[in-house]
């Protein structure tokens, strides 16, 4: 640690140089990270926050909550208790005077079920009545208040904000729980059809019915249109990022190495082990690393401060904390690749030569 230390305060430009690319390395990866947690959280939020273990659609509806209508017929032989609900789901787009169009979804809701029960508002009250809705704290950030009116698709008939909720969003669109009735006249359906999906909070429910399918929460979030392809690319681009840092660590402490093998070589010569100076080589490594981490990390902490609540990022301080250890071992494997040089440096050859 000391012949690391000594030789970083002696060589400032070469080893600020290595740390900046850590720091931008680190950073982008922070970022994207946080990125992808944000806009997964984005799809799934509203399904996260109802706590369900299984959720049931119409066998045809290939996983598809907005594809899937259930009858009362279909649904009359699963027998529905405290933890179990009905859901109606609608793409909509609000629209109300003075205000920008904004794509929802619209979720209808019984209100003595446990989804409408256990709904938490940051203001207002439940929707009661058919043309009332409580809606995403989105619709409250892009200026809209309690008592205020929007129309939905092509309506005329207004609709009532009386509540907001946070972490509400479905598919990355902010959400709009309204009444089961609402979504029958939304979706253009009659009074047989009883919802688009039954969602239950025991994981051993299941609903009785040919023409029924069950599926775990999970299976069902990994349908959602575009959630899995979202996820896998975010996950392979860190995944090369780690590659990128491992390759750009590597080779920075070879051409470091091959600068130096004659210091090497006149240490091993006055009887420095190279265990030393293998010892040495990962300390420089890992100081290098966890310094460029500690400022991309304050980079980060900047980012979290200063991005607008209109970009999906949530910064999950586990998940981050794994990420650098990740980082901190890319480094250690990268300081590996040249110690061999060191371990079959031949004193006499190179100084010598």
């Amino acid at each position: 640690m000391f012949l690391a230390l000594k030789e970083i305060k002696r060589e400032k430009l070469r080893y600020t140089l290595i740390i900046a690319m850590i720091v931008l390395i680190s950073y982008l990866i922070f970022v994207l990270t946080s990125l992808a947690l944000g806009l997964a959280q984005q799809n799934t939020a509203a399904i996260d926050s109802w706590d369900t273990q299984q959720v049931v659609l119409n066998k045809d509806a290939n996983t598809n909550l907005t594809q899937s209508l259930l009858t009362k017929d279909q649904v009359k032989k699963t027998d529905l208790g405290a933890k179990d609900a009905y859901l109606g789901q609608a793409p909509v787009v609000a629209t109300a005077k003075g205000q920008e169009k904004t794509s929802a979804q619209f979720l209808g809701l019984a209100a003595d079920q446990f989804i409408a029960q256990n709904l938490k508002l940051s203001a207002g009250r439940q929707a009661n009545a058919k043309h009332e809705v409580v809606a995403d704290t989105a619709f409250q950030d892009a200026g809209y208040h309690l008592g205020d009116k929007v129309t939905l698709n092509s309506g005329k008939t207004p609709y009532k904000i009386v509540g907001f909720t946070k972490n509400a969003k479905l598919n990355v669109a902010p959400v709009l729980y309204g009444t089961l009735p609402a979504w029958r006249a939304l979706k253009n359906v009659g009074p047989q059809f009883a919802a688009s999906a039954l969602v239950s909070q025991r994981a051993n429910f299941k609903g009785r019915g040919s023409q029924l399918q069950t599926y775990t929460t999970q299976q069902f979030i990994d349908k959602l249109p575009g959630y899995s392809a979202q996820n896998s690319t975010f996950t392979f681009m860190i995944g090369f990022l780690m590659v990128i840092s491992l390759i750009v660590i590597a080779v920075f402490l070879y051409i470091l190495t091959v600068q130096k093998l004659q210091n090497y070589a006149v240490l091993r010569a006055q009887g420095i082990p190279a265990k030393t100076l293998v010892s040495a080589t990962i300390s420089q490594a890992i100081i290098l690393v966890v310094g460029g981490l500690a400022i991309g990390t304050l980079l980060t902490a900047a980012t979290a401060l200063l991005i607008p609540t209109s970009v999906p990022m949530s910064f999950d301080l586990p998940i981050l904390g794994a990420v650098a250890l990740g980082l901190v071992a890319t480094g250690i494997l990268g300081a590996l690749i040249p110690t061999r040089m060191i371990l079959h440096v031949d004193p006499v050859s190179v100084i010598g030569g």
